[in-house]
């Protein structure tokens, strides 16, 4: 298994949730605030799957 977060509440008005991204995740993709992330919930062997890839557009000038 790989790196564990912590959920809290985003604000205490919403049922959304954050976490924090490890600094390792954060250095390996290159990762900066403001950057976007892209969330896709996946089926395999039975389970489901939460991926989060960075979003990045093509014509995006890097953010």
């Amino acid at each position: 298994m790989g790196e564990i977060t912590v959920l809290t509440k985003a604000t205490s008005k919403s049922r959304s949730l954050r976490t924090t991204i490890p600094v390792s995740i954060v250095r390996q993709f290159n990762l900066s605030e403001g950057n976007k992330l892209a969330w896709e919930i996946r089926a395999e062997k039975g389970e489901h799957v939460i991926v989060v890839k960075p979003f990045k557009r093509k014509e995006d000038d890097g953010d």
